[in-house]
Formats: C-alpha cells, structure tokens, sequence
C-alpha cells in the first residue's frame, strides 16, 4: 500500500495494435475473460527486516486463505519485505525466509489461488531507493535473477517487479526494470511479468510528466525477450488517491483514469493489472469499486484483472480497506466484489500458463 521505447516500425506497432484492440473489443468480453479477480494477503512485508515471525509480520494464516478461497477469489498477491529476503544486497537470500515464502506459496496453490510475487518496498532497499549509490538497477536485477530462479516456470506464479517505485526517474526506474527483466529471462524463467511505473504506478498519474518524463512515454521502452508481461497500475478514490482516507471523493476522477489507461494500452498493444485498489464501506466507495471492476470486465482485452487491497490476519478493524472478516461476518465492500467474482472464468489462469521456449 502507499505508506504508494524507426519511426516506420513504431507506426506499424501502433496499427497492429489498433487493430488487435478493435478485434478483441469487437469480441464478446465479460469477467470469465478476467484473468485475476483477488486480493492482497497483507502481513509478510511488516517488520524491520530482522523482525520475528509471528511477532513483527506474518504470512498468510490457513484460515485466512481458506475464507477467501471459499468466497471465489482466484488470486493473490502476496507482499514481503526484500530485506528479509536478501539481508545483504548481492548476497544469497536468507533460507529460514525463503523457506517461509515457498510454504505460503505452496499452501495458496493447494487452495486453488493463481500467486503474485511482491516485494512490497516502493522501489527502496534499507531507505535507498533503486537507482541511487547505495542501490544499483544491477543488485535490483540479481535480486530478481535469484527470486526467478527459486520459481522458474511453476505454474501459476506471476512476478510482480516492484510494488509502487516512487521518487526515482522513469528513465532509471526504465533501466532497473529492463535488467530485472533481462535477468529473469536469462535463467530460463518464463512467467508473467508485472511491471509497474514511478510515481507510485497510479493510473490517474499514468500520462503525468512530473519534470522527468511521464510512465506514459517512458515505460514504451520496456524490453521483454519473450513479451510475456503486463503493466501493473494501482488506484485509489480518496482525496488524496492514496487509500488511507474512508471518503471516495474521486471516484470519477479514478474511473475516468481507467477509461484513458484503457484507450492507451490499446493503442499502443499493451495490457494492464490493478495490483491494488480499494475503498470503506461508504457508499460512495462501494459504488466506485463496482464502477471499477466493472470497467475491467468490460474491456478485458486490455485488463488482466485485479487483486483487492486488501485482507490479512493483522488488518485493525478500524482500517477502512479491510475485507478480512469480523466475528460479526463479512466486510460490506464483499456485497461489490463478490458478484465482480462472476462468472467462472472461461480459462483459468491463462494469463500465467508458462510459454512454450524457443
């Protein structure tokens, strides 16, 4: 959460682009076309990076994911925290953490749920964000290089590259990106990638120049040998589009950033994921949620799909984006999410099923 690249070769891509969306919105396209419809299982990336299990973060309780496995959702995206991982940059991962990680993954996969991998730090390492002196885009790739190797080609598993990079160039966050993404290709790793933008990735922001170049211009230069990635955007509908405030005061203005994203991932061939996304029980924000996932559902052509921010054992009951249940029952922002759960999907997981090499 927020506390959140021959001028005539481009031509032909922007046609062929083009004419893929006209045919694929010609389509007939619903929420079964939807790839991802879940939620955030919030709790790994608490804690300073030397915190105790069970005391400064907590993955997944079986509980809490057998609740949310039994209401319809097929996905999850999963954050941690890159230091716990990697308690030295370069270095091999720390293997209590990471045997920690594989047994959260596994039990979300016995639970039927398609899994996104997200180190959950907004582009920073020990206060440093990417880019800097202290933090190469090379030791942001062998990061990446290492993580993609623990998880190369399982089925069902999504990297989610960073979540929500902010306060870095778009022209450096481009650079990290392409070799994270070069060295996941160079292990032999084939799952779908989700790359995010700068300025914490929103939607509304994504044509925004902010003095350095907009994620609009700037993340067309992604490199992908295999293309098997997606943009992933995140939007809230609070005064501040941050997520933290219970009045959704800018629900149209995060609609109407939805319906220009959507005109600029189909004009340029491009997908998109809403990594995360929220609101309170107000009614202003129940509306905007469904105003939401109905937009993704009927431009599916361009949408993978979307996971809820967010549920989690630790979540106060007094913040107004939880979804994880009281003893009283469900959360009412369930009664808007629930029927965007509908119909089954045509083709599960299909966005995640590993492409063939060559």
């Amino acid at each position: 959460m927020h506390l959140r690249a021959l001028n005539s070769l481009r031509g032909r891509a922007v046609l062929s682009g083009l004419l893929a969306g006209f045919v694929a919105s010609s389509a007939s396209a619903g929420p079964a076309d939807l790839c991802f419809r879940g939620l955030n299982i919030s709790g790994a990336e608490y804690g300073e990076f030397d915190g105790v299990e069970g005391v400064n973060f907590t993955y997944p309780s079986a509980s809490t994911v057998s609740y949310f496995a039994d209401k319809g959702f097929d996905t999850v995206r999963l954050p941690f925290k890159w230091e716990r991982l990697q308690p030295r940059l370069g270095e091999a991962f720390e293997r209590t953490e990471l045997e920690r990680l594989k047994t959260s993954v596994a039990g979300l996969r016995d639970k039927g749920f398609l899994i996104i991998l997200d180190p959950h730090n907004f582009g920073y390492y020990s206060g440093n964000n990417i880019g800097s002196a202290e933090v190469s885009p090379r030791q942001f790739a062998q990061f990446w290089i290492r993580l993609a190797a623990e998880f190369a080609n399982e089925d069902g598993i999504g990297f989610g590259l960073m979540n929500e990079p902010h306060d870095i160039p778009p022209a450096v966050w481009l650079d990290a990106a392409n070799q994270a993404i070069a060295g996941i290709r160079a292990v032999g790793a084939r799952n779908l990638i989700l790359v995010p933008g700068t300025h914490w990735s929103g939607v509304v922001t994504w044509p925004e120049d902010f003095g350095q170049g907009s994620n609009a211009k700037t993340m067309l230069g992604i490199i992908d040998p295999i293309d098997n990635y997606a943009f992933e955007v995140h939007q809230y509908m609070d005064k501040d589009l941050s997520g933290t405030n219970e009045a959704c005061v800018n629900a149209d203005l995060a609609v109407d950033g939805m319906e220009k994203l959507s005109d600029w991932l189909r004009l340029h061939g491009k997908r998109a994921f809403l990594g995360e996304f929220g609101g309170s029980k107000d009614a202003d924000c129940l509306a905007g949620l469904t105003r939401m996932t109905d937009h993704m559902a009927s431009h599916s052509d361009v949408w993978l799909g979307w996971t809820y921010w967010a549920g989690g054992d630790w979540w106060s009951p007094e913040e107004g984006n939880n979804i994880q249940p009281t003893a009283e029952g469900d959360r009412a922002q369930l009664s808007v999410l629930l029927p965007a759960l509908k119909p089954d999907a045509t083709d599960p997981g299909s966005c995640l099923r590993i492409p063939p090499a060559g």
